[in-house]
């Protein structure tokens, strides 16, 4: 079997294992760290409640006539938690499509009261044969709304481009991991590009494109042949390290697979590569067509995310829901341990959190900026050169978010 990598940057057909879910572990607002081993602190991990002003209020049908009339937003992946706070935007007498892999519903806001619209989310990953999202919308009209990570946008800034109008995650999940028996004196990536380790990844990552020109790890012990499977690292007993998501794998190894014990682990962002994960993106001409649409929505979908962490009981009921009923059509199982970690390193770790502005969803110019600095050689020698003058203006707005 295979374990879930959502890597933008090439397309593999995986099998995937349950990754993360649901229940949350920690009130909101706690700092504490997760029981994972980490080195990453949790910055910035209390959230806000989006339109605690009182300006956010909506009353029923607030979304119709504005928005279309289904709101159809694209995953990158199988229903888990890091879709957690789209699945709580859907109401009650949703309905199923197992061939399809969508869920479709009423488009409910944080008091339970009917926009007016439906909201319809899509399955990606298998259930969209591995396309990228950005590629998705532009192939679909009828998708309004996506996932997409900062460095997917500038890579697509020419060929799809996308405006991403809330962060989702201010923190990209993706790690790389190593057994600390092994390496005791390990407590980084950059520490780990000091040793011998194979440090096994997903091939075309640009992330490694970065660390190994910058020094931080070396060109000859980066293994770009990882395809997923967990037999590689624990059968070399924690030799080589390996790429993986800190809401999953470090759960999956001590608790689920033959490894059974805790591993240690460095998010990307902590190590230079500062991508905004699972950002909610719509084409470029959606920011004056439906601008009034996004006025209200956005804040609604703000609100989801931090109603999601603080109670994530009902989202999780139809995510398991979907996943029962289509999941294994696509190869695609989850547990509920896999749950109950996701969701309380997400919190604890800070993955969800308010940005720098201290405004849940906002985007960091200077650090998208910087990311663009970092990425555009990188896809251009990759071969996907992103748009000319591309900045942050281009693939990010914080225009639509409840300050």
């Amino acid at each position: 079997t295979t374990i879930k990598e959502p890597n933008h940057m090439q397309r593999k057909k995986l099998i995937a294992l349950p990754l993360a879910a649901a229940l949350a572990l920690v009130a909101c607002g706690d700092d504490k760290k997760s029981d994972s081993s980490s080195d990453t602190t949790s910055a910035g991990s209390e959230t806000t409640t989006a339109g605690s002003t009182g300006t956010t209020t909506m009353a029923e049908g607030s979304l119709a006539g504005i928005c279309p009339d289904t709101v159809s937003i694209q995953l990158d992946w199988m229903p888990e938690a890091e879709h957690g706070f789209l699945y709580q935007l859907v109401g009650e007498g949703y309905e199923i499509d197992k061939s399809l892999a969508y869920v479709t519903g009423p488009l409910v806001d944080s008091m339970g009261m009917d926009t007016g619209v439906k909201v319809q989310i899509r399955s990606g990953g298998p259930a969209q044969q591995f396309t990228p999202v950005s590629q998705i919308m532009y192939n679909n009209d009828d998708v309004f709304l996506g996932y997409a990570y900062t460095d997917e946008a500038i890579q697509y800034s020419d060929s799809f481009p996308t405006v991403a109008v809330e962060s989702g995650f201010e923190k990209n999940p993706q790690m790389i991991m190593w057994d600390p028996d092994t390496y005791p004196d390990v407590n980084t990536i950059a520490d780990l590009g000091q040793t011998d380790a194979v440090v096994r990844y997903f091939s075309g990552a640009a992330y490694m494109e970065y660390f190994t020109g910058a020094g931080i790890l070396k060109a000859s012990q980066v293994d770009g042949s990882y395809s997923g499977d967990p037999s590689l690292f624990i059968a070399d007993e924690g030799k080589a390290a390996q790429q993986g998501f800190g809401s999953a794998e470090p759960y999956l190894y001590e608790s689920v697979l033959d490894w059974g014990k805790p591993v240690k682990y460095q998010y990307i962002n902590d190590a230079g590569w500062e991508n905004y994960a699972e950002s909610i993106a719509t084409k470029p001409e959606n920011i004056t067509e439906y601008a009034d649409c996004l006025t209200k929505l956005v804040p609604i979908i703000q609100q989801a995310s931090v109603d999601y962490l603080n109670d994530p009981t009902r989202a999780n009921a139809i995510i398991l829901d979907a996943v029962d009923q289509f999941g294994n059509d696509f190869g695609w199982t989850y547990d509920q341990g896999s749950a109950d970690y996701g969701v309380a390193t997400i919190k604890a770790d800070g993955l969800v959190a308010n940005g720098t502005d201290g405004v849940m969803g906002s985007f960091d110019a200077d650090r998208v900026n910087g990311l663009i600095e970092l990425a555009v050689p990188i896809y251009t020698a990759l071969g996907t050169t992103p748009k000319d003058g591309l900045t942050a203006d281009d693939i990010v707005t914080n225009q639509f978010l409840d300050q």
